[in-house]
C-alpha cells in the first residue's frame, strides 16, 4: 500500500472492484503522426511533509540521467512538498505539488521555470492533485472540493468549479470532464468517503450531474468505445477494489465488479488495452473492447518489482514504463519494458516516483 497522502490519497483506505464483459463499437479516431521522443521525466513525490519532491530526467539519446533537474536548472530552487502529477501540454510542462499547493509551469525541454502558480483560499492551501487539458484550458482537481480552470496562455486561474469531496483523478470524454470524488480525508470519520463521479460540461464549465460509484473513487480513465472506467477503493483495503464502467453517452453505470488493482494503481488505456498494477507486483493487461483481462502479467521475462508504484505507456513504441518505490523511504527505480514485456533497462530515481511524462524532440 502506498505511503500516507502520496499519489493515491492522504489517507490509506481500500477497495472492492469490477470487471464486466460486452461487445463495443469503436469510435473512429484520426491518425496522428508519431512523435519522436527526446526523453522521460519522473516526478518523485518524496515524503509527505518532508519538502523533498524531485524531478528526474532521462535522455533517450545520450542515456544521461539528471536526478534533480528542476533544482539544477533553477539555481537550487526546490519543487516543494509532495509532487503529485506531471504532464506535458503544448510548449509547457505542468508539475502539481500537492501539499505545497503550487503548480510549477516549466519548459519541458529544459525544466526551466516559467511560472509558479499558488492555489490557496484565504491563505489556506487547496492541495491540488491532478491536471488534465482541453483546448486552451487546464483543469486541476483540488482537495477542497473544486476543479480549478487555468488558461494555458495567460496561466491565470479563471474560475473554480464545485465538485465532490477530495477530488482525485479526472478524464475527458465525449465533451465532458469526469472527476473522481474520493472523500478520502473522511474515510475514517463518521462521514465516510465520497462515492461519486462529477460530470462537467466542457462547453459551459459547469457540473451537470453526479454519478454514484463505489466508495472512495480515485482512478479514472476512458477508452475509444464510449466507456469511462472508475476504480474505487472502499474503506477496507486490501480487500478488492471496485471497477465501475460508465457509458459516456448516457452517463449511466453499465457494470460494477471487483478488480485486483493495487492501491491507487493507475488504469492506463492505450488503444484497445489498459494496464494496471496489482498488489502482487504484476502489471495486468485488460482488453477494453471485450472487458476481460487478456494477460495476467505484461512483464514476460521474470523481472521482479518490489513495490510497483506508477506506470505509463509510450503509445509511439508500445514500451511500458513502471516505477518501483522500493521502500517508500529510499530512492526508487524506473524500469522500461519493450512491447513484448521484456526489460530494456532501469535506473535510479527519487523517493516515491509517482508520475511519468514523456517529452518530444
Amino acid at each position: 500500500m502506498k505511503q500516507f497522502n502520496l499519489k493515491a490519497l492522504l489517507v490509506a483506505t481500500t477497495l472492492t472492484a469490477i470487471l464486466a464483459s460486452c461487445s463495443k463499437d469503436k469510435t473512429p479516431t484520426p491518425e496522428i503522426p508519431a512523435a519522436e521522443r527526446a526523453g522521460i521525466y519522473v516526478l518523485n513525490e518524496g515524503g509527505f511533509r518532508s519538502n523533498n519532491s524531485t524531478l528526474t530526467y532521462y535522455d533517450f539519446a545520450s542515456k544521461a540521467i539528471i536526478p534533480n533537474i528542476f533544482s539544477v536548472t533553477n539555481a537550487g530552487a526546490e519543487l516543494g512538498d509532495t509532487g503529485n502529477d506531471v504532464q506535458v501540454y503544448g510548449s509547457k510542462m505542468y508539475i502539481v505539488v500537492n501539499y505545497s499547493s503550487t503548480i510549477e509551469v516549466v519548459n519541458p525541454k529544459t525544466a526551466k521555470s516559467i511560472k509558479q502558480i499558488e492555489l490557496r483560499d484565504a491563505g489556506v492551501g487547496r492541495q491540488p492533485r491532478i491536471i488534465v487539458f482541453n483546448k486552451n484550458k487546464a483543469f486541476i482537481s483540488t482537495y477542497d472540493g473544486k476543479v480549478a480552470v487555468l488558461d494555458t496562455a495567460s496561466l491565470a486561474v479563471e474560475k473554480f468549479i464545485n465538485v465532490g469531496r477530495n477530488p482525485e483523478q479526472m478524464v475527458i470524454a465525449n465533451g465532458k470532464l469526469y472527476v473522481a470524488n474520493s472523500g478520502g480525508l473522511d474515510s475514517f470519520t463518521a462521514i465516510g468517503p465520497d462515492k461519486t463521479v462529477s460530470v462537467i460540461d466542457l462547453a459551459t464549465l459547469t457540473e451537470t450531474k453526479k454519478i454514484e460509484v463505489g466508495l472512495n473513487p480515485i482512478n479514472i480513465a476512458a477508452d475509444a468505445y464510449g466507456d469511462v472506467y472508475v476504480i474505487s477503493y472502499g474503506t477496507d483495503y486490501p480487500a478488492k477494489p471496485v471497477l465501475t464502467i460508465i457509458n459516456n453517452s448516457t452517463d449511466v453505470v453499465k457494470s460494477s465488479a471487483s478488480i485486483d488493482a493495487g492501491y491507487a494503481a493507475d488504469f492506463v488505456v492505450n488503444g484497445d488495452l489498459a494496464y494496471y498494477i496489482t498488489d502482487a507486483g504484476k502489471v495486468k493487461v485488460y482488453d477494453v473492447k471485450t472487458d476481460v483481462v487478456s494477460k495476467e502479467n505484461f512483464i514476460s521475462d521474470g523481472t521482479a518489482l518490489v513495490l510497483p508504484y506508477a506506470l505509463a505507456i509510450d503509445s509511439t513504441t508500445g514500451e511500458l514504463f513502471v516505477t518501483d518505490a522500493v521502500s517508500y523511504g529510499s530512492n526508487g527505480a524506473l524500469y522500461a519494458f519493450d512491447k513484448t514485456g521484456k526489460k530494456e533497462y532501469s535506473f535510479t530515481v527519487g523517493i516515491n516516483p509517482g508520475s511519468i511524462a514523456f517529452v518530444n524532440k
